[in-house]
């Protein structure tokens, strides 16, 4: 029998509708156009850069990711967006102020072409922003289907093979589980009856979903987490995946956290602090929307520490984030990180960690990641929750009832794997007896 999964072609235009023209967006959008016209490398992009091991290390096969696997070409997308402000992509490049006007004047022609439709937006879900470019309707399914309207005109006007939707937009407030997730039917209901529980999220993704369109939640917002959700992408054979772009802080957490578990390294508390001055830190300098966020963060420790297993070591955990809006700074953001703890006979010890990073430029690589992935998911006929994309995200989506898995290396294992899987390759152990036999 033949090795490996039935995977159709990247033939043709990939279109790529992110939610949201701000600082992610549009340093996605500019990175690309900037990398297409070979001004710039795509550093932090696993797809364009990464290699990725086959059989035995004595065999001496690294290629690429992007020559492994058969990934949509940079110079095949196509880019479209919804946003409640009207600027172009060129204008909200330079009010994000993230790539400097030098990079954005290389590629003005570009960014200007890409003009925002109106979008799904309440600024109930949303306090702290108020835009004007908005979707009206009679109700929340009638937005659906207006937006499911956008997603066949922009394939049509652009003759695209396949379009992939990512939610690039600001973090909704926190929202606890409504019987109204629980069924496909009470969802729809909802939906035409316009349910406080139905935000503008989740309006985008039954409309992606529901066009049989893969769909990608880069924020923490619950949107497709929910078994409505996960059953509609069943049912229309289409792969989604999220929650919450790891870029910063958290991801940190994940590089630290497994080290000092492998070691049986203690830990009595974690203090996480940030400080944040682009979109997203306004929109997060509300308490609601700080919530959806802060469950995103606090959710990794447990996960990788594992305390009912450990609980010499991590069942008193003190663990502690938050988040200042900061204006001055705006999308350079800075984390601080104090950890305390223990070693040889309980004697104390201190970890700090004072990271100034760039908010965007770490999470528009992997919102372009996700894109092509999610494309060569849905080519491979995957279809539902796709966890081996968990690498990507800050509170990886599951199957019910089973945890996730948070430590990256063992997450850039399971995508790797899957790769291999999809191509007819062995599966990778790093055993390594082989080599002594």
């Amino acid at each position: 029998m033949e090795k490996g999964v039935a995977i159709e072609k990247a033939e043709g235009k990939l279109g790529v509708m992110l939610v949201g023209l701000g600082a992610v967006a549009t340093t996605v959008v500019a990175g690309v156009e900037l990398v297409r016209k070979g001004l710039a490398k795509p550093i932090g992009s696993l797809t364009q850069m990464s290699t990725i091991r086959l059989g035995k290390r004595t065999d001496n096969r690294f290629p690429k990711i992007k020559d492994f696997v058969p990934l949509a070409d940079l110079d095949d997308i196509v880019f479209a967006a919804w946003d409640i402000f009207a600027d172009s992509a060129y204008d909200a490049a330079l009010a994000a102020g993230v790539l400097t006007t030098e990079d954005i004047e290389k590629i003005r022609p570009e960014l200007q072409a890409i003009k925002p439709m109106k979008a799904v937006f309440n600024d109930y879900y949303v306090k702290r922003l108020h835009g004007t470019h908005i979707k009206s309707g009679k109700n929340k399914m009638d937005l659906a289907e207006q937006l499911k309207q956008d997603i066949a005109a922009f394939k049509k006007e652009h003759h695209l093979s396949r379009v992939v939707v990512v939610w690039c937009a600001s973090t909704e407030i926190y929202q606890e589980h409504d019987p109204v997730y629980d069924s496909v039917e009470a969802l729809e209901k909802a939906m035409r009856e316009d349910h406080i529980a139905i935000p503008p999220s989740m309006i985008y993704a039954y409309a992606a979903i529901t066009s049989g369109i893969p769909f990608a939640n880069g924020a923490p917002n619950i949107t497709i987490d929910i078994p409505a959700m996960i059953e509609l992408a069943k049912r229309h054979n289409v792969p989604v995946c999220g929650k919450d772009f790891k870029s910063g802080q958290t991801f940190m957490k994940t590089l630290i956290a497994p080290g000092l578990k492998a070691k049986q390294i203690g830990v009595s508390g974690w203090f996480s602090t940030n400080i944040l001055g682009n979109r997203d830190g306004e929109v997060l300098d509300d308490p609601e929307s700080f919530k959806s966020k802060e469950v995103s963060k606090l959710s990794v420790l447990d996960t990788i520490f594992q305390p009912e297993h450990n609980p010499d070591l991590y069942s008193n955990v003190y663990h502690k984030v938050r988040i200042n809006y900061y204006p001055p700074r705006g999308d350079n953001k800075e984390s601080w990180d104090n950890i305390d703890i223990f070693g040889w006979l309980g004697y104390p010890m201190q970890i700090k960690v004072n990271f100034l990073c760039r908010d965007s430029i770490l999470a528009a690589p992997i919102a372009l990641d996700l894109a092509l992935l999610l494309d060569l998911a849905h080519r491979a006929h995957m279809k539902g929750i796709q966890e081996w994309l968990s690498f990507f995200f800050k509170s990886p989506m599951t199957a019910p009832g089973l945890y996730p898995e948070h430590d990256v290396f063992i997450q850039l294992m399971k995508l790797k794997n899957t790769l291999r899987h999809l191509r007819g390759e062995e599966l990778i152990t790093h055993l390594g007896l082989e080599y002594y036999d």
